[in-house]
This record gives C-alpha cells, sequence and structure tokens, in this order.
C-alpha cells in the first residue's frame, strides 16, 4: 500500500502541499501524525475530531463498503448541508446523487478506496453544488481500522465563490 499524492482525473497540474489552501495542509499533516508505528494507514479510531476544532464545518467522512464497492456518507460538517441544500448523512452517495458514478471524480473514491492513496483536486464543482460555487478544493483520504484495508475516508472540501471568498 502507497501513502502517495495522487490526482486521478485532473482539473489541473497538481501543486505541491506548499500550494495548497492551509485548511487543507491543516487536515493531511494531522492525519500523516495519526498513522500509528508499524501500521500503514492510520484508522477512525486514532482521529479525535477534538484536535482539529477549526476544520470540522469542511469535515466529512464516508464509509466504504465492499462486494459491492460503495461509498456512504457518515458524517458531514455544516458548510456541505449549505452547498448540497440538504442533508445526505447515512445516505449512499449513488443514491443521494445518481450520476455519481459516472462524474469525472469518481475514480478518486477508488484511488482512495481500492489503492490506500490520498486525492487531491481543486477545479470547478463536478456536481452538488450552490450555483454560486466557482471553485472547490479538496482532499480525501484513506482510514483504516486493520491498518490496511481501507473501510473509511476522511476529507475535506473547501467551496469558494467567484471573488475567492470562502464560503
Amino acid at each position: 500500500m502507497t501513502l502517495d499524492i495522487v490526482q486521478i482525473a485532473p482539473l489541473q497540474a497538481l501543486p505541491a502541499p506548499q500550494a495548497w489552501h492551509p485548511l487543507v495542509r491543516a487536515l493531511y499533516g494531522h492525519w500523516r501524525a495519526l498513522r500509528p508505528e508499524g501500521r500503514a494507514l492510520p484508522g477512525r479510531q486514532h482521529l479525535d475530531p477534538v484536535q482539529i476544532p477549526a476544520l470540522l464545518p469542511w469535515l466529512w467522512l464516508a464509509d466504504v463498503q465492499r462486494s459491492p464497492l460503495r461509498f456512504r456518507f457518515r458524517l458531514l460538517g455544516t458548510k456541505h448541508y449549505e452547498q448540497m441544500k440538504g442533508d445526505p448523512t447515512g445516505r449512499w452517495i449513488d443514491e443521494a446523487f445518481p450520476n455519481f458514478t459516472e462524474q469525472s471524480t469518481y475514480p478518486d473514491y477508488l484511488a482512495v478506496a481500492v489503492d490506500g492513496r490520498v486525492s487531491y483536486r481543486k477545479g470547478q464543482p463536478a456536481y452538488h453544488v450552490d450555483s454560486e460555487c466557482r471553485l472547490l478544493e479538496r482532499i480525501m483520504l484513506p482510514l483504516a481500522r486493520d491498518g490496511e484495508t481501507v473501510d473509511m475516508i476522511l476529507a475535506l472540501t473547501l467551496y469558494f465563490r467567484a471573488d475567492d471568498a470562502l464560503y
């Protein structure tokens, strides 16, 4: 299993982490620090939201089910409710968003869940966001209870207006 940073469906060239928004860098750094010694990946049991309160409005978690491979929203920060115009918590992503598996971003989920890779994306929203949102920046990070088999995705998505202001 690798911890490489990848961008599966690029909207632009992948910048170095130093070019990421500070909130994205903060989550990535926190996730890296969670990894227990001798394990490839941290698990949800290592994540304490109290340690990252400033990130919570943009944070989201998705369960990874295998056989068949599906994703379910476990938790979404308040900024996502505003953009999605509702609360999909507890729903399968492909049911909440019927075109999910056809979106250009679906391979990002596969890279994280199947290969245990980190996925970063910055570009125009692909779906399910407020029409005023002109740009988003997202990182998805694998979590594995056993340190190897990804069973959850930890992610942060930032939404930006046309004037580059953060929602």
